[in-house]
């Protein structure tokens, strides 16, 4: 059998019978996919010091499930299907590392630590510069941990998203590339996570 002559849609029937031969031309074939993808996400894995080849083996697990998934009556072509399923397993993928290393840095983070992509201290990322700038007041704070809880458990989970993503140095235009938002969306979401820090640093 000439398996270069198949269309897409006899490809995925004969991979679902479990062709191997398959597989490999399909491979071969949109293989183009995973580079742009993983590509277009290696610098946030490098800041958020997740693996270049685990970012691979990832986008890897994407592509699979494209394959396994995907039915001849779906009006998404082939391609974009496995676009589609890479990115979303490489957002799932670098999200998580975010949040890991957020959870690693949590008890020893200090307002004072000044993050390289802002060449600002997070303080000054979450202050407004006021004369009595509650955010003053945690330098005095020998909980830390405590005031992490308190800022988890105040945000939503989109916006904690944002927040991990920009303590961990991600710069805004990242954060909405990374979370597939626009950039005003990205602001208006770090406005209101600095206006429910304030609060909190406003009621200790």
């Amino acid at each position: 059998m000439n398996y270069d002559e198949l269309n897409d849609n006899e490809l995925i029937s004969m991979i679902h019978e479990s062709s191997e031969e398959a597989r490999d031309i399909l491979f071969e074939k949109y293989r183009y996919i995973i580079d742009i993808e993983v590509k277009k996400y290696a610098n946030m894995a490098k800041i958020l010091g997740y693996d270049y080849n685990d970012l691979i083996q990832d986008a890897l697990v994407g592509f699979t499930d494209a394959i396994n998934s995907y039915r001849d009556d779906k009006l998404t072509a082939l391609a974009s299907f496995i676009t589609l399923c890479v990115d979303r397993k490489l957002q799932v993928s670098i999200i998580k590392a975010g949040r890991l290393k957020n959870k690693l840095i949590t008890e020893s983070l200090s307002l004072e630590h000044v993050y390289s992509s802002y060449a600002s201290p997070l303080k000054d990322l979450l202050s407004d510069n006021s004369l009595n700038d509650p955010l003053e007041n945690i330098l005095k704070e020998e909980n830390l941990q405590e005031l992490m809880i308190d800022i988890r458990n105040s945000l939503s989970d989109s916006e904690y998203e944002v927040y991990s993503l920009m303590i961990n140095g991600l710069k805004y235009d990242e954060i909405a590339t990374l979370l597939d938002k626009n950039l005003k969306q990205i602001d208006n979401t770090i406005q209101r996570v600095r206006t429910k820090i304030k609060k909190i640093l406003a009621e200790r």
